[in-house]
């Protein structure tokens, strides 16, 4: 049987306070395609790239490219290339998840957080976890600026269509947050060819829509007896469920960083920017016999106690939102959990 390890959960910022004990939602992805499994019955679509050097150039009028990844039409998901030290980051923080999962299973337990739903990583055991801290925090923190910079062209993009204050802009909101949060996401190997785990489209992470600001993503780093190997499934990956109702597998580069679009910014864009259906699809096959898989997700959301105003049209969640109304990002995501999980 597969199963997935959060192997744990720190806040991005030293200073955090660590006021949202719940994150709903987790994602995983594979990529590359160097093995002779069977290809995905899915279209397989790139992600709409934006440099770094564009990004970071708040001249540059990004609209058109927002628009296409993240607008009514788009799949919710674009990815930022050539961020500097991304790629090292990224390495040294994933390749400690299987040491991490390695650890005997009586400190394991201990580390556990049943009162998430094992959705915020260990509360306890961090004296153990120093060295892993320190690459946490410098990859979430890089994500996090990245993620801002990208939250001012979608904000620009917005304004051509919305009035609204500054404060109340995605770049802001995500600028005076103490709540984002990194996952750093350990996958264990199957252990027998038989095992049907992969076949389930979603069989490594069940559908879902993100229910935060924006969600960052790293491509997924393989391991086999602690080797990098390539994703041993062309099937295997992340899948998104189109407006139009189409299931597509998307991919982007391991040296990127993709950006997804949560619930509380369509709503909060009135679907300008739109969040997608998705899920993701384990390896199936021999090959993927004893490869394991890391990844780190950084979830950008609102402060706990933030008030959001929601606008006079609501097309998600109508039994809890009201129309023209307010409701802390708190108060929201408990509304969310009672939907889903009570």
């Amino acid at each position: 049987m597969n199963r997935s390890l959060d192997v744990v959960s720190f806040s991005v910022r030293p200073s955090a306070r660590l006021i949202a004990r719940r994150q709903l939602l987790s994602r995983v992805q594979c990529n590359k395609t160097n093995s002779p499994e069977a290809e995905s019955p899915f279209r397989t679509v790139r992600t709409i790239q934006i440099s770094y050097t564009e990004l970071k150039d708040k001249r540059k009028d990004l609209s058109s490219k927002i628009e296409e990844g993240f607008g009514p039409n788009g799949l919710g998901i674009l990815s930022v290339s050539q961020v500097p030290g991304f790629s090292s980051l990224r390495q040294t923080l994933l390749n400690l998840s299987p040491r991490i999962a390695s650890l005997p299973n009586d400190v394991k337990s201990m580390l556990e957080d049943p009162e998430s739903r094992y959705n915020i990583g260990w509360s306890h055991g961090k004296e153990k976890l120093e060295s892993g801290k320190a690459a946490f925090k410098a990859l979430g923190k890089l994500m996090l600026d990245v993620g801002q910079m990208l939250a001012y062209h979608c904000d620009h993009y917005v304004s051509k269509a919305l009035k609204f204050n500054v404060g109340e802009c995605l770049q802001q909101i995500l600028i005076r947050s103490r709540c984002h949060k990194g996952r750093l996401l350990y996958y264990f190997p199957k252990q027998h060819s038989g095992c049907t785990a992969g076949t389930d489209l979603s069989s490594w992470c069940g559908w879902h829509t993100d229910h935060g600001s924006l969600t960052g993503l790293t491509n997924g780093m393989f391991l086999k007896n602690g080797v990098n190997v390539g994703c041993p499934d062309r099937a295997a990956g992340l899948y998104v469920r189109t407006r139009d109702n189409e299931i597509v597998r998307v991919v982007f580069g391991e040296e990127e960083v993709a950006y997804q679009i949560g619930e509380v910014t369509e709503i909060l864009s009135q679907s300008l920017l739109c969040a997608t259906p998705h899920c993701v699809k384990a390896p199936n096959g021999e090959m993927a016999v004893g490869i394991d898989r890391s990844t780190f997700a950084l979830f950008m959301q609102p402060d706990w106690d933030e008030f959001l105003k929601f606008p006079s049209e609501i097309h998600r969640h109508k039994e809890f939102i009201t129309p023209n109304g307010t409701l802390s990002f708190g108060e929201y995501s408990e509304a969310l959990l009672g939907k889903y999980y009570y």
